[in-house]
């Protein structure tokens, strides 16, 4: 079994474990603190994010791709210098940035943010920057080492440590208002990430004995080695995470210009961000897994010059990222409100739902497209397609928002964007790599989707349950007949049989 093919694997058993442990704690945030207080969460959950990728630059995917360059060539002392490098530079960031955020709270939450409640969850979350930052810098490290059980492990740590607080701290501060409970999910978050990266340092400890001297090289020439692919790739972070802070500031502003008072409008924001998206990201955990397992294999294989097996990973992924995301979308689609109910208790919000789930599927052809990009070292043009992505996708926010006069309008602007960027992608991949399109596979993969609707609505009478599967049963019977799904994809199986 190939090492793209195993980590790909632990990497999605971790995360399915950590999306579903994800839903337990929105159901626990949704009953604890409402609609408001899940909107106020969301709201002030982008800065947080604009914040860690300030202080990580990137360096995750730098570090990644460079330790498995080094551990290909068994350059110990080079990994060890890429770490002290890359801790010097994330913790300075950190030390600079929290104090910053900090003093500013007020002005963001009152000023931007147009709620003043948003104060008390976002100083509560200020505390996990400096924890992300060093998280990172060891999560890029097992990553490049292909270890990717461990990441696995942090990231359901993270998630159980975080539910566990998150019902304590919540069912002690919501008596206090929808503000004091969005602090008391924040405060947990903090805990959580917190566990995640002690466990981390703890293995490190252990997998890394030998007491190993540092390398030749200068910390001028390791850090302008690092960021190099981390300043560009920082870049598409920072234009993702500024659209994303700037969405509950355009979202409000929009709509209380169209006559819709501010906490109707936390709450359909919350509705959007906190409920369907959610729902829609959760079959995410296989592409992104897939993502993070194919920097390190692609780059493994570039540095020992296996340029056909660059090529036939990059085709691997990019396909199986089609396949399980179309699957998704078309169970998204028919069986939307069956899920929601199942999830929430309710089916509010399933024509958001339906409409983005038609067009999501860039979303998971998008993470595959953006590793290839990382590991082939075109950051930089990464960046300039999410820049551009995201100045789409504000602007027909905005724009539709303002004519349909509902958040409508945002998740239409939403998916506009994000098809944006991997249309970009994609054509910047094939660059790069002189790939043919592959109208063959595309053709199938329609082909399959038509029989998948057609046989849903003869068996509509059925229970829902017997009808997922069946149509589960039916797309994947249907795929491997076309070759969308192939032997190797299935190679771990032979691996368990062996054992």
């Amino acid at each position: 079994m190939s090492k793209l093919i195993k980590g790909t694997l632990l990497l999605m058993a971790a995360a399915l474990v950590t999306k579903i442990l994800g839903f337990v704690h929105r159901i626990i945030l949704a009953d604890l603190a409402g609609e408001e207080g899940v909107g106020l969460y969301m709201m002030t959950f982008p800065a947080l994010v604009l914040a860690i990728t300030v202080t990580q630059i990137g360096l995750p995917i730098a570090i990644s791709k460079y330790v498995s360059e080094a551990t290909a060539n068994r350059n110990e002392r080079e990994i060890r210098n890429i770490l002290s490098v890359s801790l010097w530079i994330t913790g300075t960031l950190a030390m600079i940035l929290t104090p910053i955020l900090f003093f500013s709270a007020p002005y963001i939450s009152t000023s931007l943010l147009n709620d003043e409640r948003t104060l008390i969850p976002f100083i509560a979350v200020l505390p996990v920057i400096p924890i992300a930052a060093f998280s990172a810098v060891v999560r890029g490290y097992f990553m490049g080492r292909q270890q990717m059980g461990v990441t696995a492990v942090g990231s359901v740590l993270e998630q159980a440590v975080r539910i566990v607080l998150l019902m304590a701290a919540i069912g002690f501060l919501s008596s206090k208002g929808a503000a004091y409970a969005a602090g008391g999910a924040m405060l947990a978050a903090v805990a959580g990430e917190l566990c995640s990266l002690l466990f981390l340092l703890v293995m490190f400890k252990i997998r890394n004995q030998k007491n190993v001297k540092k390398a030749d090289q200068s910390f001028r020439y390791t850090a302008g080695k690092l960021l190099n692919i981390a300043l560009p790739s920082a870049g598409s972070r920072f234009a993702g995470s500024v659209a994303w802070f700037l969405e509950p500031v355009i979202v409000m502003k929009c709509l209380v210009f169209t006559g819709m008072a501010a906490t109707a409008v936390t709450a359909d924001y919350g509705l959007l961000t906190g409920f369907i998206l959610p729902v829609l990201l959760l079959p995410s955990f296989i592409t992104v897994s897939l993502s993070m397992a194919l920097v390190p294999s692609i780059s493994e294989a570039r540095a020992l010059s296996q340029d056909r097996i660059v090529l036939y990973r990059i085709k691997q992924a990019l396909r199986l990222s089609a396949v399980t995301g179309t699957l998704c979308c078309l169970l998204l689609f028919l069986e939307g409100k069956t899920i929601l109910v199942l999830l929430y208790g309710s089916d509010k919000g399933i024509e958001l739902l339906k409409l983005m789930s038609l067009f999501f599927i860039f979303y998971y052809y998008q993470g595959p497209l953006h590793a290839v990009l990382q590991a082939f070292e075109a950051a930089g043009k990464a960046m300039l397609n999410s820049i551009t992505g995201s100045v789409i996708k504000l602007s027909a926010m905005a724009g539709l928002m303002l004519y349909l006069e509902s958040i409508t309008g945002a998740a239409i602007g939403l998916v506009i964007g994000t098809a944006a960027v991997t249309f970009m992608h994609f054509h910047t991949v094939r660059k790069l790599c002189h790939m043919k399109l592959p109208v063959g596979q595309y053709a199938a993969i329609c082909l399959v989707t038509a029989c998948c609707w057609l046989i849903h609505t003869g068996i509509a009478t059925m229970d829902a349950p017997v009808r997922i599967l069946i149509i589960i049963i039916i797309y994947m019977f249907l795929a491997s007949r076309v070759q969308l799904i192939q032997r190797e994809d299935w190679s771990f199986l032979n691996t368990f049989k062996k054992n």
